[in-house]
C-alpha cells in the first residue's frame, strides 16, 4: 500500500512538473536554478542547468525517484542495532553506500542541515 501511494505522489508530482516545464519553460528554469541555490548544487562546477535541468520531470527522473523512495522504506534505525547501509549518491553521480566512508576505527560522523 505504501508503495502505491508512493507512485501515486510521485507520478502526479513529475506529470505536473512536465506539463509545467512545456507550459511555463523559462520560470520553470527559474525555479529549477532555485531549487540547485538551495541544495547549494550550482557551487559545483560540473553544475550546467543544459546538461540537468531538462532532465526534470522525465521518465528517468520518475524512475529513479520511486527507486530511492521504495528503498528507504526498507530504511529503519533501531537503538542498540547496527546503522542501516542506506545508499547515497555522490557529486559525481557514483552510487554508493554510507558505510562505505567508514575508514578504520574511526567513528563515521553524519551532519544533516536544513536552510529554512
Amino acid at each position: 500500500l505504501q508503495k502505491i501511494l508512493i507512485l501515486l505522489q510521485v507520478t502526479l508530482s513529475v506529470v505536473v512538473g512536465k506539463t509545467l516545464m512545456i507550459l511555463f519553460p523559462n520560470a520553470m528554469k527559474r525555479y529549477i536554478l532555485k531549487m540547485g541555490e538551495k541544495s547549494r548544487m550550482n557551487r559545483n562546477p560540473k553544475f550546467s542547468y543544459e546538461n540537468w535541468g531538462p532532465t526534470f520531470f522525465s521518465f528517468k527522473y520518475l524512475q529513479f525517484v520511486l527507486k530511492v523512495k521504495w528503498k528507504r522504506l526498507e530504511d529503519e534505525a533501531f537503538e542498540g542495532h547496527a546503522a542501516p547501509n542506506t545508499p547515497v549518491v555522490t557529486l559525481g553521480g557514483e552510487v554508493c553506500h554510507v558505510l562505505d566512508f567508514m575508514k578504520d576505527n574511526r567513528p563515521l560522523i553524519l551532519n544533516f542541515g536544513s536552510c529554512t
